[in-house]
Parts: C-alpha cells; structure tokens; sequence
C-alpha cells in the first residue's frame, strides 16, 4: 500500500493506492481518466495517513486488497498541507502528457 500526495491543477490530493509504483501505467492512466493529465505526486509515510484518518484510512484499505486501484482519502488541499511536510516528501514523480 502506497499513500501519495498528487499536487494537480486544482490543488493536492491524498491518494492510497496498491499500484505497486508511481509510475506504474495504471495508476497514471488512472488519474488520466479522472481528468488528471499533469501532475507531481510524491510518496508519503502510510503509518501517518493511518494515524490522521483512522477508519476511513482502514475502510480504504480493505477494499484495495481485492485488486490494484487507488481511492482518495482526501481532497481538502488545506488539511493535506497542515498535515504533511513539504521538507520530508521524497523524489517526486512528474508526469505531463
């Protein structure tokens, strides 16, 4: 399981997803389909998702075990940014078709 933080035109995103990379075909064709055709997304610890989201984190998490998906866990852009460093992000995936 993988959380992800996709900064987009409209904002940052928290994705959970079990594509098994960032740069998995999949997953970016994914966020195509969602209207998501430029991004950064950076990778963020799991174990923090889980403290901050609790049940929703849990519920998300069981029904990606069945197969490789991603669902948000959040969307409120100013919650995301009170939550997570900028300054602890890794490498950063940048995608543009």
């Amino acid at each position: 399981m993988k959380a992800v933080i996709v900064f987009t035109g409209t904002g940052p995103i928290l994705i959970l997803t079990s594509y098994p990379s960032l740069d998995d075909p999949n997953f970016v064709n994914k966020l195509k389909t969602k209207g998501i055709k430029k991004f950064i997304s950076f990778e963020v610890p799991v174990e923090k998702c889980k403290d901050l989201y609790g049940y929703n984190y849990t519920d998300i998490v069981e029904d990606l075990q069945a197969k490789d998906d991603m669902r948000v866990l959040d969307f409120d852009g100013h919650h995301i940014f009170n939550n997570f460093s900028l300054k602890g992000m890794g490498t950063p995936f940048i995608f543009e078709e």
